[in-house]
């Protein structure tokens, strides 16, 4: 055991985790040149498309170093704030982390609020400067920069290059003489704690755990504590390039578990598997539940495919423990799932993991987060949705979530960016400057504010360079409205949303002008409102497709004319009754994008 070594990639969105990851795979041995490709680790090729890690990837090492062999289990982790739980569970799973910093970039918020994710868990924490072979590379102001945040000295950080591969071996170096090796008693009744596990439709449900104390053997009869179900380990092994079985596991050890298990519910994340004929008195603490930031309606586009679409998410969610789904129904949709997400982008890679993986046609609706709502009757009702919101008369308050977000730039930017968090009626709370030209933002804004476009928005009036994290902190009193679309005087619930009474006009006026852009026309005249209540703040038109009846005509009187105009008046009058409008997926979609 004092030869193994587990240690995960810790770092702000690209700075470069799975290209160092690549470097230590090839300079180790594990992966050969045929089987090679950049990022060599992100298996889905969602992320190879968008050159962003999703999923925290395991993977074992082989490596030689002072005539002793060294067994090194390496966890690549994403960068984005939205799967800031990927990473808490890796950590919880390691013994250190490299916190790696970009050498062009310096320090930035994700970085920080990983790090603080890692010393919480007590880890031991290896400064790496990456990029070192880049021509806008700072490493002396970088370095000033990891000292002031962690404390250590300028001999402890490691400079590397994920590129050219300088400084790996290093690297490797420095993780087997700092990171501590695991502690556990391979005698003591068995404790391994899951981390994430995958669904195979030809072997169920794969766990990847990693062992506290005690031994596995393939055979074994396991229980799993949260749930009490037992099962046997058809298959125990290791990750490498492929699933190595092996027959014995010992306390240290990262690997996977093939049982046999066919139903989702059985295996969560977190859980703690021990053996049946000695089990352990007290499970491995596993993670904080995860609190979704934004709920949004997730509906299949044909009714039939709703128990599907249930299963498609089941499956998902071994894969994604990030993802909470409840049902619910829509006048409009049918039946369908309220879906709560960490972020846009999170619900973004949702959708489009669900199609591309399960094949899964779904409509998502617009984006809430989650309010406190008060009745006059004191009771305290959680509304997610704006369907969910009782008759104004019954309403005392309402109170939305806040959220403390950090932001952190070069202080060309400091005006757009205060500007930007006041539009969003935000508070600055405090201004600090972390290195000569860099600031750190501290703020208080509505989690409302922020869901839409508000991250967008920071990355393009900083020139990319603003980097943010968040955090809810509290609920305060809000004046929100329901704003209500509606089309041909029918609402359409989907596009119903909550906000802020100052946002309601603009936003309103902002919607109905897409629809109408997006909606085709019809037989007959369709009328795109948004209404507030009882009260229409603003409206549309889409034009009805006319065929000339009078072209036929040709001189005679006038009341022949007037007669066929007025037959098709009665026509276009019947049809608008019984005529229903049909709206585009790309209508949802580009709601979310209204700037």
């Amino acid at each position: 055991m004092k030869n193994i070594r587990n240690f995960c990639i810790i770092a702000h969105i690209d700075h470069g985790k799975s290209t160092l990851a690549d470097r230590m795979l090839q300079f180790t041995g594990t992966v050969n040149e045929r089987d090679f490709q950049d990022q060599v680790l992100d298996d889905m090729a969602l992320e190879r498309e968008r050159g962003i890690t999703i999923k925290s990837h395991a993977i074992q090492m082989d490596y030689q170093y002072k005539g002793e062999h060294y067994v090194l289990n390496l966890i690549d982790t994403p960068g984005h704030v939205d799967f800031s739980y990927e990473v808490s569970r890796s950590i919880a799973a390691c013994e250190g982390a490299l916190l790696l910093v970009d050498a062009t970039q310096g320090v930035q918020a994700q970085t920080i609020s990983n790090l603080y994710l890692a010393i919480d868990n007590n880890l031991e924490i290896i400064p790496v400067l990456n990029k070192m072979d880049m021509p806008a590379a700072m490493p002396a102001e970088v370095k000033d920069q990891i000292i002031d945040l962690i404390g250590c000295d300028e001999s402890e950080i490691i400079e590397t290059s994920g590129k050219t591969g300088l400084g790996v071996e290093g690297l490797l170096a420095a993780i087997i003489e700092r990171i501590p090796a695991p502690k556990g008693d391979p005698d003591a009744p068995l404790q391994a704690l899951i981390f994430d596990s995958v669904f195979n439709s030809y072997r169920g449900i794969i766990s990847y755990f990693r062992i506290f104390n005690g031994t596995m053997h393939t055979g074994d009869k396991l229980k799993f504590l949260s749930t009490g179900k037992e099962y046997d380990a058809d298959e125990i092994g290791v990750l490498r390039m492929t699933q190595e079985p092996r027959q014995v596991m010992k306390a240290g050890d990262v690997g996977y578990i093939i049982s046999g298990i066919k139903t989702s519910k059985e295996v969560r994340v977190g859980d703690t598997v021990t053996q049946v004929e000695r089990p352990c008195t007290e499970a491995v603490a596993g993670f904080q539940e995860v609190k979704p930031m934004l709920f949004a309606g997730v509906y299949p586009t044909d009714a039939d495919q709703y128990e599907e679409l249930r299963a498609s998410l089941e499956k998902l969610q071994l894969n994604d423990a990030s993802l909470t789904f409840v049902p619910e129904s829509s006048a409009a949709l049918g039946f369908g799932f309220r879906c709560g997400f960490l972020g846009l982008l999170h619900m973004e890679i949702v959708q489009e993991r669900l199609d591309r993986e399960f094949n899964m046609d779904v409509i998502a609706t617009v984006p809430n987060v989650s309010y406190n709502l008060y009745t006059t009757k004191g009771e305290l009702i959680e509304v997610h949705n704006p369907s969910g919101m009782p008759a104004p008369t019954m309403i005392d308050h309402v109170e939305e979530p806040y959220i403390r977000a950090q932001i952190i730039s070069k202080d060309d930017f400091i005006g757009p960016i205060i500007k930007l968090c006041l539009d969003k009626r935000g508070t600055l709370l405090n201004q600090v400057y972390i290195a000569s030209n860099r600031v750190e933002l501290t703020f208080d804004l509505p989690l409302g504010e922020i869901v839409f476009d508000f991250y967008d928005k920071l990355k393009s009036i900083s020139k990319g360079y603003a980097s943010f994290d968040y955090h809810i902190s509290s609920y305060k009193p809000a004046h929100l409205v329901k704003l209500d679309i509606l089309l041909n005087g029918d609402s359409v619930d989907a596009l119903s949303s909550l906000t802020h009474v100052d946002n309601a006009y603009p936003f309103g006026r902002k919607i109905c002008e897409k629809l109408k852009e997006l909606i085709p026309r019809q037989q007959f005249d369709i009328a795109i409102q948004a209404a507030i209540g009882s009260k229409i703040i603003a409206r549309e038109t889409v034009k009805q497709v006319r065929k000339d009846v009078t072209a036929k005509c040709y001189g005679g009187d006038i009341t022949r004319k007037r007669k066929l105009l007025e037959k098709q008046k009665q026509g276009k009058k019947r049809m608008r009754q019984i005529g229903n409008v049909e709206v585009p997926q790309s209508a949802f979609l580009a709601v979310l994008k209204l700037d």
